[in-house]
Protein backbone atom coordinates (compact mmCIF):
# COMPACT_ATOMS: atom_id res chain seq x y z
CA UNK A 1 0.00 0.00 0.00
CA UNK A 2 1.35 3.25 -0.81
CA UNK A 3 2.22 5.88 1.87
CA UNK A 4 0.88 9.56 2.26
CA UNK A 5 2.82 12.22 3.14
CA UNK A 6 2.75 15.69 4.32
CA UNK A 7 5.23 18.50 5.45
CA UNK A 8 6.17 18.51 9.37
CA UNK A 9 6.70 21.70 11.27
CA UNK A 10 10.45 21.42 10.42
CA UNK A 11 9.48 20.96 6.66
CA UNK A 12 6.83 23.98 6.69
CA UNK A 13 9.74 26.16 7.58
CA UNK A 14 12.19 25.18 5.08
CA UNK A 15 10.01 26.16 2.36
CA UNK A 16 9.76 29.77 4.43
CA UNK A 17 13.41 30.40 5.33
CA UNK A 18 15.90 27.97 3.35
CA UNK A 19 17.82 27.51 6.37
CA UNK A 20 18.80 24.37 5.81
CA UNK A 21 19.93 25.00 2.34
CA UNK A 22 18.14 21.60 1.08
CA UNK A 23 19.21 20.87 -3.03
CA UNK A 24 16.81 22.00 -5.85
CA UNK A 25 15.69 18.45 -6.31
CA UNK A 26 15.28 17.60 -2.63
CA UNK A 27 13.42 20.84 -2.32
CA UNK A 28 11.43 20.71 -5.42
CA UNK A 29 10.20 17.07 -3.95
CA UNK A 30 9.75 18.58 -0.90
CA UNK A 31 6.77 21.34 -2.21
CA UNK A 32 5.05 18.77 -4.23
CA UNK A 33 3.98 17.34 -0.92
CA UNK A 34 0.70 18.16 0.19
CA UNK A 35 -0.90 15.45 2.51
CA UNK A 36 -3.17 14.19 0.01
CA UNK A 37 -0.86 12.25 -3.06
CA UNK A 38 0.34 8.90 -2.17
CA UNK A 39 4.12 8.05 -2.71
CA UNK A 40 3.39 6.45 -5.81
CA UNK A 41 1.84 9.73 -7.46
CA UNK A 42 5.06 11.06 -6.06
CA UNK A 43 6.87 9.01 -8.11
CA UNK A 44 5.74 10.20 -11.27
CA UNK A 45 6.22 13.86 -10.35
CA UNK A 46 9.69 13.38 -8.67
CA UNK A 47 11.35 12.35 -11.90
CA UNK A 48 15.23 11.52 -10.50
CA UNK A 49 15.52 9.24 -7.31
CA UNK A 50 12.01 9.53 -5.86
CA UNK A 51 12.40 6.62 -3.50
CA UNK A 52 15.47 7.60 -2.40
CA UNK A 53 14.46 11.53 -2.15
CA UNK A 54 11.45 11.04 -0.06
CA UNK A 55 12.95 8.33 2.46
CA UNK A 56 15.82 11.23 3.13
CA UNK A 57 13.46 13.94 3.57
CA UNK A 58 11.89 11.83 5.80
CA UNK A 59 14.62 10.72 7.47
CA UNK A 60 15.77 14.68 8.25
CA UNK A 61 12.24 15.19 9.59
CA UNK A 62 11.03 17.03 6.48
CA UNK A 63 7.64 15.18 6.50
CA UNK A 64 6.31 12.25 7.56
CA UNK A 65 3.82 9.25 6.96
CA UNK A 66 -0.19 10.22 7.78
CA UNK A 67 -1.83 7.28 6.25
CA UNK A 68 -1.62 4.89 3.47
CA UNK A 69 -4.08 4.51 0.32
CA UNK A 70 -5.58 1.42 -1.07
CA UNK A 71 -5.14 0.88 -4.77
CA UNK A 72 -6.78 -2.28 -6.32
CA UNK A 73 -8.69 -2.34 -9.73
CA UNK A 74 -11.25 -4.99 -8.03
CA UNK A 75 -12.05 -2.49 -5.13
CA UNK A 76 -12.14 0.75 -7.34
CA UNK A 77 -15.84 0.41 -8.36
CA UNK A 78 -17.20 0.37 -5.21
CA UNK A 79 -15.05 2.77 -4.09
CA UNK A 80 -16.54 5.19 -6.50
CA UNK A 81 -20.28 5.15 -5.33
CA UNK A 82 -19.25 6.24 -1.79
CA UNK A 83 -16.94 9.15 -3.23
CA UNK A 84 -19.59 10.17 -5.71
CA UNK A 85 -22.40 10.08 -3.18
CA UNK A 86 -20.11 12.33 -0.64
CA UNK A 87 -19.13 14.46 -3.79
CA UNK A 88 -23.12 15.15 -4.28
CA UNK A 89 -24.06 15.65 -0.47
CA UNK A 90 -21.30 18.21 -0.37
CA UNK A 91 -21.98 22.08 -0.68
CA UNK A 92 -20.95 23.61 -3.10
CA UNK A 93 -18.54 25.97 -1.55
CA UNK A 94 -16.20 22.81 -1.14
CA UNK A 95 -13.60 22.71 -4.21
CA UNK A 96 -14.17 18.97 -5.86
CA UNK A 97 -11.15 17.31 -7.21
CA UNK A 98 -11.39 19.54 -10.46
CA UNK A 99 -10.42 22.25 -8.42
CA UNK A 100 -7.58 19.95 -6.85
CA UNK A 101 -6.89 19.24 -10.17
CA UNK A 102 -6.12 22.21 -11.28
CA UNK A 103 -4.79 23.98 -8.37
CA UNK A 104 -1.93 20.62 -8.52
CA UNK A 105 -1.30 21.57 -12.41
CA UNK A 106 -1.02 25.06 -12.13
CA UNK A 107 1.66 24.17 -9.59
CA UNK A 108 3.60 21.97 -11.46
CA UNK A 109 3.37 24.02 -14.40
CA UNK A 110 4.69 26.82 -12.51
CA UNK A 111 7.32 24.85 -11.31
CA UNK A 112 8.18 23.45 -14.43
CA UNK A 113 8.37 27.11 -15.98
CA UNK A 114 10.80 28.57 -13.01
CA UNK A 115 11.80 26.56 -10.48
CA UNK A 116 12.72 26.91 -6.97
CA UNK A 117 12.28 31.19 -8.01
CA UNK A 118 8.48 30.72 -8.08
CA UNK A 119 7.99 28.74 -4.59
CA UNK A 120 6.45 31.25 -2.43
CA UNK A 121 3.65 32.00 -5.13
CA UNK A 122 3.73 27.83 -5.41
CA UNK A 123 3.13 27.99 -1.77
CA UNK A 124 0.23 30.33 -2.20
CA UNK A 125 -1.69 28.40 -4.65
CA UNK A 126 -1.29 25.50 -2.80
CA UNK A 127 -3.14 27.27 -0.44
CA UNK A 128 -6.06 28.59 -2.05
CA UNK A 129 -9.16 26.82 -0.61
CA UNK A 130 -11.61 28.19 -3.83
CA UNK A 131 -11.59 29.12 -6.99
CA UNK A 132 -12.27 32.54 -5.98
CA UNK A 133 -8.54 32.83 -4.32
CA UNK A 134 -6.70 30.91 -6.88
CA UNK A 135 -8.11 33.12 -9.85
CA UNK A 136 -5.50 36.17 -9.23
CA UNK A 137 -2.76 33.62 -7.86
CA UNK A 138 -3.07 32.31 -11.46
CA UNK A 139 -2.84 35.52 -13.22
CA UNK A 140 -0.02 36.56 -11.04
CA UNK A 141 2.10 33.23 -11.76
CA UNK A 142 1.43 34.21 -15.91
CA UNK A 143 3.05 38.07 -14.98
CA UNK A 144 5.83 36.64 -13.08
CA UNK A 145 6.01 33.54 -15.91
CA UNK A 146 6.16 36.57 -18.77
CA UNK A 147 8.80 38.70 -17.00
CA UNK A 148 11.51 35.85 -16.57
CA UNK A 149 10.34 33.62 -19.51
CA UNK A 150 8.32 35.96 -22.23
CA UNK A 151 5.10 37.04 -23.32
CA UNK A 152 4.81 33.44 -25.44
CA UNK A 153 5.39 31.69 -22.03
CA UNK A 154 3.37 33.74 -20.42
CA UNK A 155 -0.04 33.23 -22.90
CA UNK A 156 0.75 29.60 -22.56
CA UNK A 157 0.70 29.25 -18.96
CA UNK A 158 -3.04 31.95 -18.77
CA UNK A 159 -4.02 29.79 -21.58
CA UNK A 160 -4.13 26.51 -19.94
CA UNK A 161 -4.72 27.84 -16.44
CA UNK A 162 -7.93 31.27 -17.25
CA UNK A 163 -7.75 33.57 -14.15
CA UNK A 164 -11.17 33.74 -14.85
Amino acid sequence: MPIIFRKTAKGVAEIETRAHRLTPRMRSALILVDGKRDAEDMKLLITQQAEETLQTLAEQGFIEAVGETVRSQTSSAPAAAPAAEARAAAPTTKPGPDFDNLRRSSVRALNEALGPSAESLAIRIERARNLQELQPLLSQAAKLIGAVRGTAAAEAYAARFPAN
